[in-house]
């Protein structure tokens, strides 16, 4: 396909070391139903065969945009380099070892063509363990979420949100010892602008022993870095985290327990 001159959305994929991903969430992109984006891939100083995976797509598509890292530089900056590179109006964030529906940007730009004020979009998940099976459980996610609920539990996973490019600019990612993009959707909401959220699992969440969220002790201490660096206080960060515990604890059982 010709590259588009103006896209209205440009895709941010980081990706390190995963050529055993990449094609599959390549893939998904390239499946989208809507077709005014671009796409850019922003290798994070691999040393697997992703990059010559990357170069094979880049050969099918003019649409797709290759960057490297000269050396590997966390995911916040990656996203930010990809952020600043970008042509579009909006910012559709995907991991390189996650999935699209074929209609999860047709869905979304729907929302965002009805909805003016609409901010920032995100979807409900689905879930793929490492074994490639699917987990029944779908993530359920309301139409509308405040900032005291989103501390509670942080149901806009990162690969799911089509954000204003305007302020994925004004916040951007920080401090990869931290959930950096829970801190990003907490302060956008904190500051009053909206989220709208479509309840339907349009993305496939892939599911890793190794990743931030499956080592959940970590979670929980990034969680709870998240909340100091959003200024709460003792009582308040005791709060927040016994429910962070409980939800998520809560998921977990569902996730591993309906396959």
């Amino acid at each position: 396909m010709k590259q588009i001159v103006n896209p209205f959305i440009s895709i941010i994929m980081p990706v390190f070391n995963g050529e055993k991903t990449i094609s599959n969430s390549i893939q998904s992109v390239l499946n989208q139903t809507y077709k005014n984006w671009e796409l850019i891939l922003i290798d994070d100083g691999s040393s697997d065969q992703t990059i010559s995976i990357i170069q094979s797509y880049i050969h099918q598509d003019s649409r797709i945009i290759f960057l490297q890292n000269r050396q590997n530089l966390g995911v916040s900056y990656t996203r930010n380099k990809g952020i600043a590179k970008s042509s579009g109006n909006w910012i559709a964030f995907l991991d390189s070892d996650d999935q699209w529906h074929p209609d999860k940007l047709k869905k979304q730009v729907h929302v965002i063509q009805k909805n003016s004020d609409v901010d920032l979009v995100y979807t409900g998940s689905s879930f793929i363990h490492p074994s490639g099976k699917r987990s029944e459980y779908i993530l359920q996610v309301p139409k509308t979420i405040s900032y005291h609920t989103l501390l509670k539990q942080n149901i806009i996973s990162c690969s799911s949100v089509l954000i204003r490019k305007k302020l994925a600019q004004r916040y951007p990612m920080k401090r990869d010892e931290m959930h950096e993009d829970y801190a990003v959707w907490l302060q956008i909401l904190r500051d009053g602008y909206y989220a709208y959220g479509i309840n339907e699992p349009l993305l496939w969440y892939q599911l890793s022993n190794n990743s931030k969220s499956g080592d959940k002790k970590k979670a929980a201490v990034m969680t709870f870095k998240v909340y100091r660096f959003m200024g709460l206080n003792g009582l308040q960060i005791f709060y927040y985290l016994s429910f962070y515990i409980f939800k998520n604890l809560k998921k977990y059982f569902f996730i591993h327990n309906q396959v």
